[in-house]
């Protein structure tokens, strides 16, 4: 192989050598893109959570009125206090078998009878303060 064939098989190697990895731009632009996307799916996320914290309180919520009412069923009366809810009654198992759960934010659910027919049950939310426009209740 004579020298002037060689250099020009050497150029041609290093010209696929270069065509075939990636420039630095490309890469930047390549992680550019990864951030944008990383950054919308964050923003995106980012506020279902307290969504999802509600959803659950509610359901829980629910579920007390639940055993609110096969309580009385039961019974014949509302109970007096959220503590009933845990005892059993007679030969059944009590209504919260599991024991008074707490609301997605740790706070104990609030049971409040207000007369022989209505009773309240309240999440303190994502504040943790009972009594104010953030409550949830049945």
């Amino acid at each position: 192989m004579n020298s002037e064939a060689a250099k020009t098989e050497v150029k041609r190697d290093s010209r696929d050598a270069a065509r075939a990895g990636f420039t630095l731009i490309e890469v930047m632009l390549v992680v550019i893109i990864l951030g944008i996307l990383a950054t919308v799916v964050v923003v995106n996320f980012v506020g279902k959570s307290g969504e999802a914290k509600d959803s659950i309180a509610r359901t829980s919520i629910q579920n007390i009125c639940t055993a609110v009412e096969m309580y009385e069923m039961q019974v014949g009366h509302l109970p007096t206090a959220m503590s009933d809810l845990t005892a059993s009654i007679g030969d059944t198992p009590p209504p919260l078998k599991n024991g008074i759960p707490k609301d997605p934010w740790g706070t104990d659910f609030q049971y409040t009878k207000k007369s022989e027919t209505s009773y309240e049950v309240r999440s303190a939310g994502k504040d943790q303060q009972m009594g104010n426009d953030n409550d949830l209740t049945n």
